[in-house]
């Protein structure tokens, strides 16, 4: 083997070698941000779905954006910046706080684009949100979500930059909350 193809072969060898090196880091980073939105809405449940020492503020980014848009959300929610502003406004709907008796999200028509950079990534999904409240009937609601995500200083995580949200529709549901669990004392 003469040098000149010696140094072809190794160039492509490293040329292949960073070509999946970015689509291994591009996987790795959508499975993180996979995670971020998963846990954003199980810390949303009720009841929650907290993990030992999970915070909704550790999902968001210092200077992040929370907005409702559309007709019906823009309104609503309007355009939130920063932790206290987004926590302020979501823990108003979270226990202690009566609001929901239950409230479960699904994700769905997933997207994530990551930046080739790595230094962004973009989502997209469709929410359906079954609700039922102590002091009105229950109601199933879609949204629409597009949020941006940024790495966050460990390396591993990726947090929310700018939450979008916008409803679809609302439909009437009927909730029935599961039994209580049978105790000891009752089964004998």
């Amino acid at each position: 083997m003469n040098t000149t193809t010696y140094d072809a072969e190794a160039g492509d060898m490293h040329t292949t070698l960073a070509t999946l090196t970015r689509r291994l880091d591009a996987l790795e980073a959508e499975r993180a941000v996979r995670h971020t939105i998963s846990r954003y809405m199980a810390l949303c449940d009720v009841p929650s779905g907290v993990l030992d020492g999970e915070t909704l503020a550790g999902l968001f980014a210092h200077d992040a954006v929370w907005e409702g848009i559309g007709p019906q959300y823009a309104n609503r929610f309007g355009r939130l910046t920063g932790h206290a502003e987004i926590l302020a406004m979501l823990t108003r709907y979270l226990p202690p706080s009566p609001h929901f008796t239950v409230n479960v999200h699904f994700l769905t028509s997933e997207t994530i684009d990551v930046d080739i950079d790595g230094a962004r990534a973009k989502g997209h999904w469709i929410m359906l949100q079954a609700s039922g409240y102590v002091d009105a009937p229950a109601e199933l609601i879609s949204a629409r979500l597009e949020i941006d995500f940024a790495p966050a200083a460990n390396g591993r995580d990726w947090l929310i930059t700018h939450f979008r949200t916008e409803r679809l529709f609302d439909a009437p549901w009927q909730v029935n909350p599961r039994p209580a669990p049978v105790t000891s004392s009752e089964r004998t």
